[in-house]
C-alpha cells in the first residue's frame, strides 16, 4: 500500500503540469485551456526510489455544481478525501481569488493534512507573493515553478515528511497477468458508463455531452478471480471535426492505449449503428494489430424491429471481420456484460497462442494441396515453408520462390484457413510472405577445363557429320 497525495485547486493553476514533473512522464494533458483535467488521473512519484507514493492529479474545482464542472469537482473531493496528504495549489501570478478561499473553506472542513503549494513563481517576486497568501494561515509554504523543476526538490522533501510510511492506496501494478482491456469508439457511446459499471463506483465522468473524457485514464479490476486493468479513452471524432488543440492531444493518448493494451473494445451506440466515425476507430485497432470485440451498446432499449434492422447493418457493415464477436450490452443497466468478458478472455487467448514450426507448416501443406497458387504469366508461385513469427496478433512467415506474384486473394485464403485450422477467434492474424534471394544471381557460370574439353570434342564431332 502507497501513500496517496492529491493535487487540489481551481482549473489552470498547473496541477497536471507539477503531475508530470513529480511522477516523470507525460501522462497528464497539459494545455493553457482551463478544465483540460476532468476525471483522477494516478501516477507513482519515484524520486526518491525507497520512499514511493501515489499522486492523483484531479480536475479544477470551478464552483459549480452542475453539468461536467460539477462533476469533475466532485472526482476532485473524491480524491482529496481518500488522500493521505492534500496539495492546495494556487496560482503565484494571479494571486489569492474568492474561489481560493472557497476550496480551502472545505479543505478545512474535511481535516485532511494539506500543504499550500504556490506554483508559477517564475517571474515574480517570492516575498510578495508569500506574503499576498499568509493570510491562508499555511505555517509551511512552498513556492515552485513545476513548468522550469524550480522548488521541487523541496516540495518533494516536504511531502516525504508529511506522508505516512504506508497509505491504504494500492498502486498500478506491473502484473503480467494483469489483461489490460482498451475501451474505444467515438464519442457518446457509453465507455465511461461501462467502466463505471464495471468498478461499481462513479470512478470516470460519464456525461450526455460529447468529449467528457479527454485522457486515457487506467483503472485495476478484479473479477471472478482474474485481474484486469480497464483503461477509459477519449472518443475519436473525424479529423475534420476536430478543432480544439486538447482534443488533438486526446485522440493521441488513445492510440496510445490501443498499443499498450492486449484487448480492444470497440464500443457501438445500437441506436445509431455502425458509422464512419466507427470504422476509423476501428481502423486504428487493425493496424494496431490488437485483439478485437465488439460491444453494442444500448441494446436494451431497441424494439424487436430495431434490432433486426441493427443486426442487418452490422452483418454488413462489419462483414471485413467476420473473426470478431460481437456482444450486445447495455453499459447502463448491466446486461450483457459476463457475456462481454467471456469474448474478451477468447480473443486474449487467441492472440497470445504459440505455435510450433511443425504444425504450422503441416497447415501449409495442407493448404497448398487443397487449393494451389494460380498461374501468374506461366509461373507458379512456390511456398515451401512457414514458421512462426510471434504473437498478439498471431504471426506466420511464408518463405518460398514468386511470392512478389501472388495474388491477394490467395493470401487471405492462407489467413482464413490459418484462422480456421486453428480456431483463432477475436485476433487479426498477420500473414509476412519472404521471398528467399538467388544465391547464384549475378554470378558467371564459369566451365572447368574438363567441360572445356567436353565441349570442344562436340563442336568437332558436329562439325564432322556435315
Amino acid at each position: 500500500m502507497l501513500p496517496l497525495v492529491a493535487l487540489v485547486g481551481r482549473p489552470n493553476v498547473g496541477k497536471s503540469t507539477l503531475f508530470n514533473a513529480l511522477t516523470r512522464s507525460r501522462d497528464a494533458l497539459v494545455h493553457d485551456e482551463p478544465g483540460v483535467t476532468r476525471d483522477r488521473n494516478y501516477g507513482v512519484c519515484r524520486l526518491e526510489p525507497d520512499r514511493p507514493f501515489l499522486l492523483v492529479d484531479t480536475g479544477g474545482i470551478a464552483g459549480e455544481e452542475e453539468g461536467l464542472a460539477g462533476a469533475t469537482a466532485r472526482q476532485a473531493r473524491g480524491a482529496a478525501g481518500e488522500a493521505d496528504l492534500v496539495l492546495f495549489v494556487v496560482d503565484g501570478r494571479e494571486g489569492a481569488s474568492a474561489l481560493d478561499d472557497e476550496i480551502l473553506s472545505w479543505l478545512r472542513k474535511l481535516a485532511r493534512p494539506t500543504l499550500l503549494v504556490i506554483n508559477k513563481i517564475d517571474g515574480t517576486n517570492e516575498d510578495a507573493v508569500r506574503a499576498e497568501f499568509a493570510r491562508y494561515g499555511f505555517a509551511d509554504v512552498l513556492a515552485v515553478s513545476a513548468a522550469h523543476r524550480q522548488g521541487l526538490d523541496d516540495l518533494h522533501l516536504e511531502i516525504l515528511e508529511r506522508i505516512p510510511e504506508e497509505g491504504s492506496t494500492e498502486e498500478l501494478d506491473n502484473d503480467p497477468s494483469r489483461l489490460r482491456v482498451a475501451f474505444v469508439g467515438r464519442p457518446n457511446v457509453g465507455k465511461s458508463t461501462l467502466v463505471n459499471r464495471l468498478l461499481g463506483e462513479e470512478r470516470m465522468i460519464a456525461s450526455e455531452v460529447p468529449g467528457t473524457t479527454r485522457d486515457s485514464i487506467a483503472a485495476d479490476l478484479e473479477r471472478d478471480g482474474k485481474l484486469y486493468r480497464l483503461i477509459d479513452t477519449a472518443g475519436i471524432r473525424r479529423k475534420g471535426k476536430v478543432e480544439e488543440a486538447v482534443e488533438k492531444f486526446s485522440v493521441v493518448k488513445t492510440l496510445q492505449a490501443i498499443e499498450r493494451c492486449q484487448v480492444a473494445v470497440l464500443m457501438l451506440d445500437a441506436t445509431e449503428g455502425v458509422t464512419d466515425q466507427d470504422a476509423s476507430v476501428l481502423g486504428a485497432v487493425l493496424d494496431a494489430g490488437r485483439a478485437l470485440v465488439i460491444a453494442v451498446n444500448k441494446w436494451d432499449g431497441l424494439t424487436t424491429y430495431q434490432r433486426e434492422q441493427a443486426e442487418a447493418l452490422l452483418s454488413r457493415k462489419l462483414s471485413f471481420v467476420p473473426w470478431a464477436e460481437a456482444v450486445r450490452i447495455s453499459a447502463k443497466h448491466g446486461s450483457g456484460l459476463r457475456e462481454l468478458f467471456r469474448a474478451v478472455h477468447r480473443a486474449h487467448a487467441s492472440a497470445i497462442r504459440t505455435f510450433s514450426t511443425s504444425e504450422v507448416n503441416k497447415a501449409l501443406e495442407i493448404a497448398y494441396e487443397t487449393n494451389p497458387p494460380p498461374s501468374i504469366r506461366g509461373h507458379v508461385s512456390k511456398l515451401r515453408y512457414v514458421h512462426p513469427g510471434g504473437e498478439n496478433p498471431p504471426t506466420f512467415v511464408v518463405h518460398g520462390t514468386r511470392l512478389k506474384d501472388l495474388p491477394d486473394s490467395y493470401k487471405r485464403y492462407l489467413e482464413n484457413f490459418f484462422r480456421k485450422r486453428f480456431k483463432l477467434v477475436g485476433t487479426p492474424v498477420r500473414m509476412l510472405f519472404r521471398e528467399g534471394a538467388n544465391p547464384y544471381e549475378g554470378k558467371k557460370n564459369e566451365l572447368t577445363e574438363r567441360q572445356v574439353a567436353r565441349k570442344r570434342r562436340l563442336i568437332r564431332h558436329v562439325k564432322r557429320g556435315k
